[in-house]
């Protein structure tokens, strides 16, 4: 696919590094891939989680055990409900993290997804909980800080990391109250 880049002398004369950028137009193929499955491989995990370990008290009676199966149908709901959330609401984190929060090029946009989807894939690996949509704004973030403050829009950052703060003590609230709710009318 690189050797079809047509290259240009005059595209250079604005830009000097016009034609390098189209190289990582083609690069950016694979590690969009590499984010893709990276994202697959921690997220999927997360959201069904707490349906398997649902599915597998109801299976063994009441039981809870340390281990139990993962059936496919599980896995499978979680693919389509990731999928099923990016098509509905992953169009405005896409233009936040690839537009609002520095300029990215192809070169930039190569550099942060492979650092993302790397982080992503060896803690998944090793077993660490983390966030991929965290990792990914983190990479872009120091891709933007390798330019400079200045390459930054300080107002889009300042609003990610009041929700991080935001969410985590909001989730918690809410999962008491629908206990709470739940308890009430089942119990």
């Amino acid at each position: 696919m690189i050797r079809k880049v047509k290259y240009s002398a005059a595209d250079d004369k604005d830009f000097h590094f016009t034609n390098v950028e189209k190289i990582f137009g083609i690069l950016m193929l694979f590690t969009a891939c590499a984010m893709a499955f990276a994202h697959g491989s921690n997220d999927v995990a997360n959201a069904v989680g707490p349906l398997a370990a649902v599915v597998g008290v109801v299976q063994s009676g009441g039981e809870v055990a340390a281990r139990s199966v993962m059936p496919a149908w599980i896995l499978l709901l979680g693919g389509i409900g990731i999928v099923a959330g990016l098509v509905m609401y992953g169009h405005k984190v896409i233009a936040t993290v690839g537009q609002n929060i520095t300029e990215l090029t192809p070169s930039r946009g190569f550099a942060a997804t492979l650092a993302a989807a790397a982080t992503v894939v060896v803690a998944s690996g090793t077993g660490l909980p983390i966030s991929t949509t965290h990792t990914l704004v983190g990479a872009v973030l120091g891709v933007g800080l390798a330019r400079g403050m200045a390459a930054l829009n300080l107002r889009i950052i300042g609003t990610i990391f009041i929700s991080w703060i935001v969410t985590l003590p909001a989730g918690a609230f809410l999962s008491i109250v629908i206990f709470f709710i739940l308890s009430a009318i089942f119990l």
